[in-house]
C-alpha cells in the first residue's frame, strides 16, 4: 500500500510541478507583448482533457478566422460530407433561368461548360435569361464588417451569385517608359472599370501617405493616396461590389463566345424556373472545407454559414438565420453550448464576433476526439501548409511540423487555435487569443513582439509537457 502510496503522491508532485511551470512560462511570456495588449490563454491535455494553463479564458475576444473552425464544423455536422454546391441553367418555353446557390468555388470556366451544353438544346434565346439567387437573401455583408475594407477580395460579398471568388485581379504598370501615369493590365479582361488618382513617392514618404481604395455599385474602383514607386508593377486584387451586374456580364460573354443569340435581356428573377437541362456541381464539402480552414478563404465561409441557414431554417439563407442555425446545430448535435458566444458571420471578418477560449476549447475538442469528420487534416501545419507555412514564431526546429492549427488576423489580432504534440508526443489542444496588440512604431516593426511571445510560449510548451 505504501508503495501505491508513494507512486499517486509522486503523480501528484509532477502534476503540480507541469502546472507551475506552465504558469511560470505564462507569466514570463506576458511581458514580451506591447503594454496595453491582452491575452487569453487555455491549453488542455488532449486524452484527459485536463487544463494545463489558463489564463483569463473567460473573456470575450475577437476570434477573427480562427472562427472558421466553428464554421467547419457546423457545416459537416448539419449539411453531411456529400454536400455540394450546385448551379444549374433551366429552361422554360423561350426563356433560360440560371439558378445559383452560392457555390463560393464557381469559375468562369465552369460557366462555360455550362454554356456549351445549353448550346445543345438551343442556339437562339428568343425569351430572355434570368439569374436566381434565391438561395440567399439580398444583404451580402455582415453588421461589423469594416466599410474600408470592402472593396479587397478578402471582403468580397457573399452572395447567392458568386463567380470567381467574386473577386478581378489587376497588374499596375506604367503606361511608357517616360510616363509617371500608371495603367492596369485586368486579369481575363474583367468587366470593371479603375480610376487611378495615385501619388507615387520615394522612400520613407509613403508611410505618412497611405494608399486610398474605394468601390461602388456599378464595380468601379477609385485609387486614391500614395503608393511608393519600387512597388511599381504590382497586382491588385478588387472585391466586386455588384455580383448581378458582373455574372450577367460574363454569362452574355459565353454566349455570345458559344455562338447563342441573346433576343432577349439578362434580368435578375429570383423565382423564374424551369426544366434543368444542365448542371455544375462543386467539389464536396470536405475538399471545400480544407480550402477555407487552411487557407482561410471568408467567401467559403460565409456562403457556408448562409447555406447552413437556408438547409436548418428551409428559407433563404442569411447571416441571421446562418449564426442561428449554428448555435443550434452545435447545441443539437455535439452539445457545444455557444449561447453566450457573439457570432455576425461565418469567417470572423466583422469585428462584432466575440468568444472566449473555452468556447473555441469545446470545438478543438469536439474535432479531436471525432476523427471521422477529418476536420483536423484541414488545419495548417506549421512551417508547412496554409497560413502556418510562413507563421516564423513556428518555423523552429521543435515546432515545424507539430503544430497543427488556424490562425485568425484582424488589425490589433493575432489568434492561433488548434493542437500541439509536445517532445514527449503527448497532444496538447491549445487557444490563443491576444488583442489590442499594437506596436509603437507600427510600420517598422509591426510583428517582431508577438512573435517573441509565440515562440517562447510554444517551445516551452513543446519541452515541458
Amino acid at each position: 500500500m505504501l508503495k501505491y502510496l508513494l507512486i499517486l503522491s509522486s503523480l501528484l508532485l509532477s502534476s503540480s510541478a507541469i502546472a507551475d511551470a506552465n504558469q511560470t512560462l505564462m507569466n514570463a511570456s506576458l511581458p514580451l507583448l506591447p503594454t496595453g495588449s491582452e491575452a487569453s490563454i487555455l491549453v488542455v491535455e488532449s486524452n484527459t482533457n485536463k487544463t494545463l494553463l489558463n489564463h483569463r479564458s473567460d473573456t470575450l475576444r475577437p476570434p477573427a478566422s480562427v472562427q472558421k473552425l466553428v464554421t467547419a464544423l457546423a457545416a459537416t455536422l448539419q449539411l453531411g460530407t456529400d454536400f455540394t454546391f450546385t448551379t444549374d441553367i433551366e429552361a422554360k418555353d423561350q426563356d433560360v433561368i440560371f439558378r445559383f446557390s452560392g457555390d463560393p468555388s464557381l469559375r468562369r470556366d465552369n460557366i462555360r461548360q455550362l454554356v456549351a451544353r445549353l448550346k445543345r438544346d438551343r442556339s437562339v434565346i428568343r425569351g430572355n435569361v434570368y439569374l436566381n439567387g434565391s438561395a440567399f437573401n439580398e444583404f451580402e455583408r455582415a453588421d461589423g464588417w469594416p466599410w474600408d475594407n470592402l472593396g479587397v477580395c478578402y471582403s468580397a460579398p457573399a452572395s447567392s451569385i458568386s463567380l470567381d471568388d467574386n473577386c478581378a485581379v489587376a497588374k499596375m504598370v506604367f503606361k511608357d517608359k517616360e510616363s509617371t501615369k500608371l495603367g492596369f493590365e485586368i486579369s481575363r479582361d474583367a468587366p470593371i472599370n479603375i480610376i487611378e488618382n495615385l501619388d507615387l513617392l520615394d522612400g520613407l514618404e509613403k508611410r505618412y501617405c497611405n494608399f486610398k481604395l474605394l468601390a461602388d455599385n456599378t464595380n468601379q474602383f477609385k485609387l486614391g493616396g500614395c503608393i511608393g514607386r519600387h512597388e511599381i508593377p504590382r497586382f491588385l486584387s478588387f472585391a466586386i461590389q455588384n455580383t448581378e451586374l458582373y455574372v450577367a456580364e460574363m454569362i452574355r460573354r459565353e454566349l455570345e463566345h458559344a455562338g447563342i443569340e441573346l433576343q432577349g435581356n439578362i434580368i435578375r428573377n429570383d423565382r423564374a424556373e424551369g426544366k434543368v437541362i444542365a448542371r455544375h456541381e462543386s467539389a464536396s464539402l470536405p475538399v471545400l472545407i480544407d480550402e477555407m480552414v487552411k487557407d482561410s478563404d471568408n467567401l467559403i465561409a460565409d456562403n457556408l454559414l448562409k447555406t447552413i441557414g437556408r438547409h436548418y431554417f428551409n428559407e433563404p439563407g442569411s447571416f441571421d438565420n446562418g449564426v442561428a442555425a449554428i448555435k443550434a446545430v452545435l447545441k443539437q448535435q455535439a452539445g457545444i453550448d455557444f449561447s453566450a458566444a457573439v457570432l455576425a458571420d461565418g469567417s470572423g471578418l466583422s469585428r462584432n464576433n466575440r468568444m472566449t477560449t473555452h468556447h473555441i476549447m469545446q470545438i478543438l475538442q469536439y474535432v479531436y476526439s471525432h476523427p471521422e469528420l477529418n476536420l483536423m487534416a484541414a488545419m495548417a501545419v506549421s512551417g508547412k501548409s496554409g497560413t502556418l507555412r510562413y507563421r516564423y514564431s513556428l518555423r523552429t526546429d521543435e515546432l515545424r511540423n507539430n503544430v497543427k492549427g488556424k490562425t485568425g488576423s484582424l488589425f490589433g489580432t493575432f489568434n492561433i487555435a488548434g493542437v500541439l504534440t509536445a517532445k514527449t508526443g503527448k497532444d496538447l489542444l491549445f487557444v490563443q487569443l491576444v488583442t489590442n496588440y499594437h506596436h509603437p512604431d507600427f510600420h517598422r516593426h509591426e510583428k517582431r513582439e508577438i512573435r517573441r511571445f509565440e515562440r517562447k510560449l510554444y517551445q516551452s510548451l513543446y519541452s515541458n509537457n
